[in-house]
């Protein structure tokens, strides 16, 4: 049988492991594994309702042993360290517990006909003085846990000297994940009274989301984005564009223009870049940020066995455009990579990968959305706001959910998760 190895367990990656499974796999043409350093996934945009509380993971996030055994695949937790391209073989580093460091699984060696590429995308920090130190990095759901506790924590020492004072949250970066987390902080904060905390209400945050371009996503055309800062400036919002940072340090940041913007808990999310480990792997082609340089066909420039999907890929389009790091761009990519996986299994010819633009919408807190549909597949962009647009931003995410599970499972979850948000409180402190 062909091995095909997939290495990340992302949008992409879980998806193009899903669809390999149920067709090579189930049908005994090939042994397809999926690596991924944790035991579950969760979809990255809803890491900003983790990040506040507002989504409970536990009900969202997928194991990937058990996937892997429904879907006809296998799993293997581990860490890429290396690649033997001579040899076809990839080294995963030894797995140690996180309490005592004990020694789980040593270095294992596993060898590959196909391998994929879709270990995913990390916050670039743009070398800044103090960002490592001090900040913290929406690109995970333990990051956004650590997130969660430290702003309970605050606001817990605030309760205690009787909701005097407020508590300071500066979000660098005024693309979508530092908007989205800026209007949900502000939903979030709502439920705190759930909890016997009456006094402490959004009037005691102050949530301040620090760009260094002229607007805030920049992505989206001018008037979307003005109406999101509109948005976001009703919620309490403090937005500040045209600001760099040159530093972070443990109590704020301090701006080009040497202003202090003080803030107990800090956020980055400025910008992505591929791990650092990937530069040069293996001899294979990499740019600036550490992305793998692809072909159309998706397969990298150096090796025809190697395909590179999702935020690590480098894909330049036939306009000059590269592929941007979006969930939509990983869900095509997956698409194709799999169609074109099959085609060289059975010697047929490879097809290239178009991105398609189906527009960029964001969230600002429950109820509200704002952004563009249909991108490139008409004329125009059309706008859109509100319940409409809330609705198909929830949309993406039923779609990936029905990519992996099917419709009628998908629609079992999506009824356990109504459930569970009216028989529990939305926000949970730990």
């Amino acid at each position: 049988m062909t091995k095909i190895i997939v290495i990340g367990g992302g949008a992409g990656g879980l998806e193009l492991a899903t669809k390999l499974g149920r067709t090579l796999g189930r049908k005994g043409r090939a042994k397809v594994t999926l690596v991924d350093r944790k035991a579950s996934h969760l979809w990255k945009p809803l890491l900003h309702e983790v990040a506040t509380g507002s989504l409970d993971e536990g009900v969202d996030a997928i194991s990937y042993r058990a996937h892997a055994k429904n879907h006809y695949f296998d799993f293997q937790l581990g860490s890429l360290s290396g690649i033997d391209r001579d040899n076809k073989t990839i080294k995963l580093a030894a797995l140690h517990d996180d309490e005592d460091g004990e020694l789980l699984m040593p270095e294992r060696e596993l060898s590959y006909d196909i391998l994929v590429m879709a270990i995913g995308s990390t916050s670039n920090d743009f070398n800044t003085e103090g960002v490592r130190d001090n900040c913290i990095f929406l690109d995970s759901p333990e990051q956004a846990r650590r997130f969660r506790n430290e702003m309970n924590n605050e606001f817990l020492k605030l309760h205690a000297k009787s909701g005097n004072g407020k508590v300071d949250i500066a979000i660098v970066g005024g693309g979508a994940t530092g908007v989205e987390l800026s209007a949900e902080l502000h939903n979030a904060i709502k439920e705190l009274h759930n909890y016997g905390f009456q006094d402490l209400d959004s009037s005691k945050l102050n949530v301040t989301l620090v760009e260094a371009g002229e607007r805030i996503l920049p992505a989206l055309p001018p008037r979307i984005s003005g109406a999101a800062q509109q948005e976001l400036i009703k919620l309490g919002v403090n937005v500040r564009t045209a600001t760099m940072v040159v530093k972070a340090e443990e109590d704020g940041l301090v701006t080009k223009d040497g202003d202090k913007i003080p803030a107990q808990i800090i956020v980055w999310a400025a910008g992505i870049k591929a791990p650092d480990f990937l530069k040069d792997i293996a001899g294979l082609e990499t740019n600036h940020i550490n992305q793998l340089v692809v072909k159309s066909t998706l397969q990298a420039t150096r090796d025809e066995d190697i395909f590179v999907i999702g935020d690590c890929a480098a894909c330049e389009q036939p306009d000059g455009t590269m592929v941007p790091p979006r969930a939509q761009s990983a869900h095509q990519m997956a698409s194709r990579c799999f169609s074109n996986i099959v085609a060289k299994v059975t010697d047929r010819e490879l097809k290239p990968y178009i991105y398609k633009d189906h527009g960029s919408l964001v969230s600002l807190s429950r109820f509200s959305t704002v952004g563009s549909l249909m991108g490139n597949l008409t004329r125009g962009s059309m706008m859109v706001e509100g319940r409409l647009a809330r609705v198909v931003y929830i949309s993406l995410y039923r779609m990936h959910q029905i990519a992996l599970h099917g419709v009628i499972k998908t629609g079992l979850m999506i009824v356990v998760s109504r459930i569970n948000r009216v028989l529990r409180p939305s926000l949970k402190l730990h």
